[in-house]
């Protein structure tokens, strides 16, 4: 058996759980997550992981959160006048809205607290903090031409 590496494309069956046990996703009812060891595609810490595993493997992982979706930053949470957010939407705790940095990029953020004058958002990944544990099945190595 043969392990991945950088440059070459993988394709895996995973289940990914928080540490208490709560399932955040999984491939099991769609085909492997397919995707290039070293490129960034995926979190660094299970990058790192699956490309030390062999063709045909299963593993179950642990992910500490710098390597997953980095620690919460609590500068990431802001208020907002309520006036900043369009009259046609109605913010609740755990929407999901878009923002737009000043250079124009998207940035995804959760609405964590509504008052009748500020609205608090999180633009902090849901997961960071997180450590993560992924169920983990390397099906497939396709090796870099």
């Amino acid at each position: 058996m043969s392990k991945p590496e950088n440059g070459d494309v993988v394709r895996v069956h995973y289940t990914g759980r928080l540490t208490d046990g709560t399932e955040f996703d999984s491939s099991r009812d769609r085909d492997p997550l397919q995707f290039e060891i070293g490129s960034g595609q995926i979190i660094e810490g299970l990058d790192r992981k699956i490309a030390d595993m062999e063709e045909g493997s299963k593993e179950t992982v642990q992910i500490p959160a710098a390597e997953a979706y980095g620690e919460h930053r609590p500068e990431q949470v802001q208020d907002l006048p309520r006036s900043a957010i369009p009259a046609e939407v109605n913010p609740t705790p755990g929407m999901q809205l878009q923002a737009t940095t000043q250079a124009g990029q998207p940035v995804p953020i959760t609405v964590v607290d509504v008052t009748d004058d500020t609205v608090t958002v999180d633009a902090n990944h849901p997961l960071a903090g997180r450590d993560l544990v992924f169920d983990v099945e390397l099906v497939e190595i396709i090796k870099a031409a």
